[in-house]
């Protein structure tokens, strides 16, 4: 083909003469006859200024990467690659090139002012890239292109969402036309595109009243209702959330001052009774999915009712009294085994049952509780046929939510003439469904000690009947969990029992066989947990459950389930196992007086003592009991009620009282799952939560305990048990754990000054118990490290220091040490504090005087 040199030098004519194409042409040949590296460099060196001609300019960098390979120093390689990656786009690229030929040649004016130049657009590239108007555009453009891959949509959707979370991006968003391209986003209809655009509008809608109620008349109350009707968990979940974001805003979540703006935003009145129609209405269309339909309910029974009972304006309860209560009713009557019935999931009428217990309880006078009793009433009876036997188990269906809501309203309907009548009847019916709706309704009517004792007289024999009779095994459980429930009836009163000895465990033998069946599902097998909530009360039936570890695991993994209305059989059941209900101080005198007057004196079942139920206990977590509680904790809002809460509160506490056991709730997440429950529920639920969190305190590691700032929540639930209204044990715990916390990090000391927790502290230093006192004065100990705590000691008109010199001088050994390092440590610190101590030990004798006449007065 020629000499290389030759081709070279041809292409080098070419060049000149501006015949580009003919120049490459003898290029590339002179590189399949060219051996020599350097000439090699040359030649495609000389082709990239041919390909820049060209605007090939991704050639261009190949070919100049390939000379600069060769030759690392070839200036004029290295600056072509920088114009070839200019005009790629790639400035910092081009920006290194360019600093090389610089610091190769400092003095050529090209390269200098290419350099300068570059770095200018460098920068302004980066104001704009990292503008947020720049950035919001960019999500947008990515999201909603056909063409880009999945990766890239993801994270543009991941941090149009973080930006919405910032009041400055969020602002932004709207401003440029963000509502019109997330509306976009929806009307996509994929469920990824979807999340991403109602997680962003919740971000936008979170505290900032004035866009919320723009966002609500932009996008419009019945859209954001059809999104969260569509049959998607996730997406349900997340505009049930985008829902309470708004809410909020508009209910006072917003703190901001609006100024003269101040009018324009206030009343929220028409939007928040808009949102409030929209939600009555979705409970009852049925075109809502089930998962649509627990998120419609979840935002009534948490915005309806007074969240304080202190507060008198229930105006929104009577307003969906009146217009919704028959729209619940009709949620709680659905039969899902009849056709032509509303979508539904597992835990949907619990959900509603919840929301009328919640609507009942917040009714302020006799006359508003008449009005309530008269719907649901007039409801029953307008669907109860004798001719049409579906509408009259929706009646009987829906009395049962009654029953598992506000039982009052619907004991008094069971108790209409005719009512227990027609669920006998239907109990003897030949349909299946007939009969597993009526056993169901008897299940919930017999709750009540009185009424449990006419089902043992009249009822009994029927349940026996259907239960031997019946193939359905859905019927079948149902029957047998009524047996159970009525079986248990005088609760863990061993002289009270129902029925013949033995027979409770042999109930409780067949629902442990059902529980761990596979083959059954998850429905069905619930019951039978249902069964064994009531049969737990008997010690004989706790006993086999445990030794039971099939049984045990079987409960736990139907309690991580999705079925959530399993939560509250689960507690009772734990509950029972562990003996953390309260139980009644029996009182000797009063005992053989009832005795005297031939009166029934409640019998402790010999395996409700003490060594038993510390066999259980240790049986109940070997079997993974922690990790359910902690799934269970996290169940739905509505579902969790503060009595549920207040349940595995006492399970919780139960399962701490050996420190051992400690560590080991710890690894399954036990800390991090008291936190909750320890922060809302009813008070007693809330001490008992609190109780167990610095029973775990006081001997764990608080940062594994307790991770990342979970850590700072702990502190408040352990000072609620410093007050004198509470037990000495709570408050000896609390102490413990408090010291541990305060021991380990100054952020923690800072919080516990700050939660105010120094006088109550204090406090316990004067305490006449001796392990309260040295509690209290350990964790002083640990607290005078912090600078706060040193200022107060410091503060003139106080005794603090005199209080620590005292305790010097007690007979305790331990009191003496912790008091003594205390003074060691705070005099360390603070200087000045020494010069005080001189003058506090010269009145010891004084003091000591004035000490213990305080104990006295306290005492």
């Amino acid at each position: 083909m020629g000499d290389p040199i030759t081709l070279k030098d041809e292409g080098n004519k070419h060049f000149q003469a501006g015949d580009i194409d003919k120049a490459i042409e003898c290029y590339t040949n002179a590189l399949k006859e060219c051996t020599d590296k350097k000439m090699q460099a040359v030649i495609y060196r000389n082709r990239c200024a041919c390909y820049l001609k060209k605007e090939s300019y991704s050639n261009a960098v190949s070919d100049a990467s390939k000379a600069i390979d060769d030759d690392a120093s070839d200036i004029k390689a290295l600056y072509r690659r920088c114009q070839a990656l200019e005009k790629l786009g790639k400035l910092d690229m081009a920006f290194k090139d360019v600093q090389r030929c610089a610091t190769l040649e400092p003095k050529n004016k090209t390269f200098l002012e290419t350099l300068h130049r570059l770095g200018a657009e460098i920068q302004a590239k980066l104001r704009t890239t990292f503008s947020t108007d720049s950035r919001v555009q960019n999500m947008f453009d990515i999201l909603l292109d056909e063409e880009m891959d999945k990766e890239k949509k993801e994270k543009a959707a991941n941090n149009l969402i973080v930006l919405s979370r910032e009041d400055a991006g969020a602002e932004r968003i709207f401003q440029n036309n963000g509502v019109t391209l997330l509306l976009n986003m929806v009307e996509t209809g994929k469920p990824e595109m979807i999340l991403a655009a109602v997680r962003t509008l919740s971000g936008m809608c979170t505290g900032h009243k004035a866009r919320a109620m723009a966002i609500v008349n932009m996008v419009g109350v019945d859209k954001i209702c059809s999104i969260m009707a569509l049959d998607n968990e996730e997406i349900a979940l997340a505009t049930c959330n985008l829902f309470q974001c708004i809410n909020d805003s508009l209910t006072g979540g917003d703190t901001r001052d609006y100024g003269k703006e101040a009018s324009l935003v206030l009343d929220a009145s028409k939007d928040l009774r808009t949102i409030l129609l929209a939600l009555l209405e979705m409970i009852s269309n049925k075109k809502v999915s089930g998962h649509g339909r627990d998120q419609a309910l979840n935002l009534l029974t948490k915005n309806v009712p007074c969240r304080d009972k202190k507060d008198r304006d229930h105006s929104r309860t009577l307003f969906t009294i009146d217009h919704g209560l028959k729209k619940i009713l009709k949620v709680c009557g659905q039969v899902p085994e009849l056709p032509d019935q509303l979508p539904l999931t597992e835990n949907t009428q619990l959900i509603a049952s919840v929301l009328l217990n919640k609507l009942y309880d917040d009714l302020k006078c006799d006359p508003e509780r008449a009005n309530f009793r008269e719907i649901c009433d007039e409801y029953i009876k307008s669907k109860i046929d004798p001719n049409n036997m579906d509408k009259t188990l929706h009646a009987i269906n829906t009395i049962s939510g009654l029953l598992q809501g506000p039982f009052e309203v619907g004991n008094s309907l069971v108790g209409q003439q005719g009512v227990m009548e027609m669920m006998v009847a239907l109990c003897g019916s030949e349909r299946d469904v007939d009969q597993m709706v009526a056993v169901e309704a008897l299940i919930h009517a017999s709750t009540k000690m009185s009424r449990a004792s006419f089902f043992i007289t009249n009822g009994v024999s029927l349940l026996k009947d259907i239960y031997k009779k019946t193939k359905n095994e859905k019927i079948k459980i149902r029957a047998l969990v009524g047996l159970c429930k009525l079986g248990s009836a005088g609760g863990d009163d061993y002289g009270l029992r129902q029925f013949a000895e033995g027979s409770t465990e042999k109930l409780a033998k067949q629902c442990r066989k059902w529980l761990c069946n596979p083959q059954i599902d998850s429905k069905t097998r619930k019951w039978a947990i249902e069964g064994l909530a009531y049969l737990t009360n008997d010690a004989d039936v706790k006993d086999d459950f445990v030794e039971d570890e099939l049984a045990m695991k079987a409960m736990f993994e139907l309690a991580k389930s999705r079925d959530k209305t399993i939560v509250y059989a689960v507690a009772c059941t734990l509950v029972n196992c562990t003996n953390s209900y309260d139980k009644k101080e029996i009182i000797p005198e009063l005992v053989q007086l009832a005795k005297f007057s031939k009166q029934h004196v409640p019998e402790q079942h010999p395996k409700d003592k003490k060594d038993f139920i510390e066999k259980r206990v240790k049986r109940l977590l070997k079997a993974g009991v922690i990790s359910a509680l902690a799934v269970m904790v996290k169940a739905d809002s509505a579902i969790l009620t503060d009595q549920t809460k207040e349940m595995l509160a006492r399970v919780f506490l139960a399962l701490t009282e050996d420190p051992k056991d400690r560590g080991t709730i710890v690894a399954h997440g036990g800390g991090k799952a008291l936190i909750p429950l320890a922060l809302e529920g009813t008070e007693k639920g809330k001490v008992k939560a609190s109780f167990a969190l610095a029973k775990i305190a006081a001997v764990s590691n608080p940062e594994i305990a307790f991770p990342g700032e979970r850590i700072y929540e702990v502190i408040r639930p352990l000072i609620s048990l410093l007050h004198t209204d509470k037990e000495g044990a709570e408050n000896y715990e609390a102490l413990r754990g408090l010291t541990n916390m305060a021991g380990f990090s100054e952020k923690l000391r800072i919080k516990l000054v700050k939660e105010k927790a120094l006088p109550e502290i204090e406090n316990h230093m004067f305490e006449e118990n001796e392990k309260i006192r040295l509690a209290a004065t350990e964790c002083m100990c640990n607290l005078v490290t912090c600078k706060e705590v040193q200022a107060r000691y410091l503060e003139d008109g106080n005794d603090k220091l005199k209080l620590l010199v005292l305790l010097c001088g007690e007979d305790d050994e331990k009191l003496q040490i912790a008091a003594a390092g205390g003074l060691a440590m705070i005099t360390a610190a603070e200087k000045k504090l020494c010069t005080k101590m001189t003058r506090v030990v010269c009145t010891t004798r004084i003091c000591f005087r004035s000490y213990l006449f305080m104990k006295r007065v306290r005492h």
